[in-house]
């Protein structure tokens, strides 16, 4: 029985897998967990504790919120304690939401090392793993996947495309220990594959062979002008012609006109440039292939996934208009545990948050319709006015008139 009892616990804890932090900002606690960076002095923007316009719990839904236009921002927490995720899966989740409707900013974390000068937090700090989304007017809505390998920042070969709307939305990367990944948005996949392919960690494993050339008498052409094809005798004809139908004016004087010339026309024989019929190639090769070899500069590496001293993660972002709101940030090595704590939070948030911004846009649809009917309502009632005025000014006219007859 206790030996039961015991391997169902150890099971259990084996199933739960591992968080190296979590912050839903449920309380003012989190300004001890977070430090704001100062690099940028008076560029610098200020971060609000706030659920924003719209939420499912007015304290529950509180999060870290963008406050003033066109600013840096920068503000980061470290974890109890650095870990590498040798031989494990990382998970880092965090929901946005631009409830401000972005129209240029960033939206995206920073996966951090240990030693990171929080205070001095900006955008050349040195980073493990950048991740979310990146909105700037129509062209630039995706999302970022940069990997930090050796000492180089790697952009995703791969466009993801992320939400661009006013509410919460759920951004979770799942980095694996076989060196494959995957990217979820609210809990649904948008994009996965192999490290490798997606970016470019390691050099080519094949290039073309430097030794190889086309041979001169390769012959890539599909057609040919057809040899026996001859051009006809009576093909060539002028493009324009002068106006038959034209006459000489009657008062043209040619010692002081000139002599004259009928106008052109479009010659209708003309059949343009004459060219031969083209035929199937009998000496065509295909398209010549550059033979390729094995890239002597390249060199497996098991391990593009892994990071040691991950210590810490923060937001460094730029925004022309501010109000995005930052929640329920999560790091760990379990996805299942990742998505029953999104459950818990982001789906319960985004349910609420979504009544209540459809009943406030209702609201406000109606309090501009009652706007609009007051506003054409006094435009009438002055026109109105405007015409009575008119109307009296006339009459009173008319008596003066008429008195003045008299």
């Amino acid at each position: 029985m206790w030996l039961s009892s015991f391997l169902a616990f150890a099971l259990l804890a084996l199933a739960c897998g591992e968080v190296y932090f979590k912050e839903e900002f449920l309380d003012e606690s989190w300004k001890d967990r977070w430090v704001e960076s100062t690099y940028k002095g008076n560029d610098q923007g200020k971060w609000e504790w706030t659920a924003g316009k719209f939420y499912n719990d007015a304290e529950k839904d509180k999060g870290i919120k963008t406050s003033q236009d066109a600013k840096f921002y920068g503000i980061s927490a470290k974890f109890n304690s650095p870990f590498s995720n040798a031989g494990k899966t990382l998970v880092i989740q965090f929901q946005v939401k631009h409830e401000q409707n972005i129209d240029c900013g960033g939206g995206y974390v920073k996966v951090l090392g240990s030693d990171v000068d929080q205070k001095n937090f900006h955008g050349d700090t040195p980073y493990k793993i950048m991740f979310g989304p990146d909105i700037c007017g129509p062209g630039t809505k995706k999302v970022h996947v940069i990997f930090n390998y050796k000492g180089k920042n790697l952009l995703t070969k791969k466009e993801i495309r992320c939400k661009d709307d006013e509410l919460s939305h759920l951004y979770t990367l799942i980095v694996k220990p076989d060196n494959t990944y995957e990217v979820l948005i609210d809990n649904e996949r948008a994009e996965g594959g192999e490290l490798e392919a997606d970016w470019d960690f390691l050099p080519p494993k094949k290039i073309k062979d430097p030794a190889a050339k086309k041979p001169d008498d390769w012959d890539e052409r599909e057609k040919i002008d057809d040899p026996n094809d001859k051009k006809p005798e009576d093909w060539d004809k002028p493009k324009t012609i002068p106006d038959p139908k034209a006459k000489k004016p009657d008062d043209w004087d040619d010692e002081m006109d000139g002599e004259w010339e009928p106008p052109m026309i479009d010659n209708p024989d003309y059949k343009g440039d004459w060219k031969p019929k083209q035929i199937d190639n009998p000496a065509y090769k295909g398209k010549w292939i550059h033979p390729e070899i094995d890239n002597p500069d390249y060199s497996p590496d098991p391990e593009l996934y892994k990071y040691t001293d991950i210590g810490a993660i923060g937001f460094d972002l730029w925004q022309v208009k501010s109000g995005s709101i930052f929640d329920n940030v999560f790091v760990g090595d379990d996805p299942a545990e990742a998505k029953a704590f999104a459950d818990e939070t982001f789906k319960k948030t985004v349910e609420g948050e979504k009544k209540m911004k459809e009943k406030q846009d209702e609201e406000d649809k109606k309090k501009a319709e009652e706007e609009e009917k007051k506003r054409k309502e006094e435009e009438e009632k002055k026109k109105a006015e405007e015409g009575d005025k008119k109307e009296a000014d006339k009459k009173e006219d008319d008596k003066k008139d008429a008195k003045d007859e008299l």
